[in-house]
């Protein structure tokens, strides 16, 4: 992944902050379980790369397809937020369960205390939560799906390089796409948000559901074919959604028939831009992706022009990257 610093943004200003090194990484299972060996593995893992994890009690816990009851793993999400040693919180894995949350999270816990939440596939349920209470959150992977399994070194070192550094206002990421992307052309300006395409669905018509007004719509799936794609983008289409959003990114469909031909006829027609390919999703790559900042999207028309993300800082009050305690 290449970057560049946009010489008219203010240099001194982060779009958001580093988490410094030796900081407390609470790990929280708020959807599916992990075995335990993985979660054995969790204090090496964060040692690894300068940081300490307070692993929660849901982690250890498996009751099907839940990682403990609704009240256990929203108690162990609380307990994280209340802590004040904890800086920020990583999703042990997804699968489900989330949604199952929402209506019970302390909303004014996680005003007070916004604390940076890592996760992607189910965590997009509590990423919309997240952005609309200006909370920051992290598209990335985690532990118990992603890193600790082989072969996932570039991604965790991409997450964590990401981590300790932050990211300057103005700088722009430009990486290596899918060559089969779908690309339309142009530039568009909004808060990045979205996330799994089937949660971003399934939270519409509830309260928890995307502002997603002007915003640049990030998408990616898994186990989904063409027609149910279809069905999911259609629904988005109906809601309104897909004329609400200024842009569009899609990261990785995997483990399914190519969607290209659905998403090019829902979102190649609609006069706004379109990057596919962007490296992130259930695939490999996973990189990092900042959700709830203003960016811009610049898609270039000429052949041999790299399109890129631009980020900035939040347009009103609120915390960076990563909130620390109130």
């Amino acid at each position: 992944m290449t970057a560049g610093h946009d010489a008219g943004a203010p240099g001194a200003v982060d779009a958001f902050a580093p988490l410094p090194l030796g900081s407390l990484i609470g790990v929280i299972a708020p959807a599916g379980p992990a075995t335990p060996d993985r979660v054995a593995q969790l204090p090496a893992l964060y040692a690894s790369q300068g940081y300490r994890c307070r692993v929660y009690p849901g982690c250890h816990l498996n009751t099907g397809y839940l990682a403990g009851s609704d009240a256990t793993r929203l108690a162990d999400l609380h307990a994280a937020l209340a802590d004040p040693e904890v800086a920020a919180i990583h999703a042990l894995r997804g699968g489900y369960g989330c949604m199952r949350l929402l209506d019970g999270i302390d909303t004014a816990l996680l005003q007070a205390r916004p604390k940076l939440l890592i996760g992607y596939s189910d965590i997009t349920a509590l990423h919309a939560l997240w952005c609309r209470t200006g909370a920051p959150c992290l598209h990335a992977p985690m532990p118990a799906s992603d890193l600790l399994l082989p072969g996932r070194e570039a991604d965790t070192q991409a997450l964590f390089a990401l981590l300790r550094h932050g990211l300057p206002a103005g700088q722009a990421w430009a990486p290596a796409l899918d060559a089969s992307g779908l690309r339309v052309p142009g530039t568009a300006e909004g808060v990045l948000a979205g996330g799994n395409l089937s949660l971003v669905a399934a939270l519409l018509g509830t309260p928890w559901a995307w502002a997603l007004e002007g915003a640049i719509l990030f998408l990616e799936d898994i186990h989904e074919e063409p027609y149910r794609v279809d069905r999911l983008l259609t629904q988005l289409r109906l809601a309104g959604v897909l004329d609400a959003a200024a842009g569009f990114v899609l990261g990785s469909f995997t483990e399914g028939a190519s969607p290209d031909g659905v998403l090019r006829q829902m979102l190649g027609g609609l006069g706004k831009p379109v990057l596919g390919g962007w490296p992130a999703g259930h695939g490999t790559p996973n990189r990092a992706l900042p959700l709830g900042l203003p960016v811009r999207l610049v898609v270039p028309q000429a052949a041999g022009q790299a399109p890129a993300l631009t980020w900035y800082p939040p347009a009103g009050p609120g915390p960076g990257l990563h909130g620390g305690t109130a």
